[in-house]
């Protein structure tokens, strides 16, 4: 019973695309293609992360994280969050985990927001797209608007929550 209730997602949207199958053969071979696009691209990303996140919890020890994204990090926090989250590759599914070795490692919650904020939206290849595609003025200019917003957002959230939810977070990604 257990296991149903775990799986529960995957269950009934079977049952849906089955269900699709048998009303509209047209829609429900669509609707696979689209899930098995989906499981094999996660297939694809997900194992090399994991294997970075064993490589990052292995090689970088605690002492370091907090030197360099603590919460006494500072400006040198800020700028590692937006540097490493700018340069990851990888849909946004992947950042969570990445997130969670970096609470387990001691880095700010406010850094780890900014880095969750700056691999959303400031990604280098879709910059370099940008500057290729929309013009160098375009590209600064989001950029430069986005920066300041993910850092502000980042500690507005922070500020937001109280202590015992970010607390309640960080025993979460302990427990990853």
């Amino acid at each position: 019973m257990k296991l149903l209730k775990k799986y529960r997602f995957f269950i009934v949207t079977i049952c849906i695309v089955g269900i699709l199958l048998v009303f509209d053969k047209n829609i429900g071979v669509k609707a696979f293609n689209v899930a098995m696009y989906s499981f094999k691209e996660m297939i694809l990303i997900i194992p090399p992360i994991f294997v970075l996140l064993g490589l990052l919890d292995v090689w970088v020890p605690r002492e370091t994280m907090v030197k360099y994204m603590g919460s006494d990090s500072g400006l040198k926090g800020i700028v590692l969050a937006i540097f490493l989250g700018s340069a990851a590759a990888g849909p946004l599914y992947g950042a969570f985990p990445i997130a969670a070795v970096f609470m387990k490692k001691g880095a700010s919650f406010s850094n780890i927001l900014i880095f969750l904020g700056a691999w959303s939206t400031t990604k280098i290849p879709m910059f370099l797209f940008e500057l290729s595609a929309l013009g160098t003025k375009f590209a600064l200019t989001r950029l430069a608007v986005n920066i300041p917003g993910i850092i502000l957002i980042a500690y507005i959230v922070n500020r937001l929550l109280k202590d015992k939810e970010i607390s309640g977070i960080y025993e979460n990604a302990n427990n990853f």
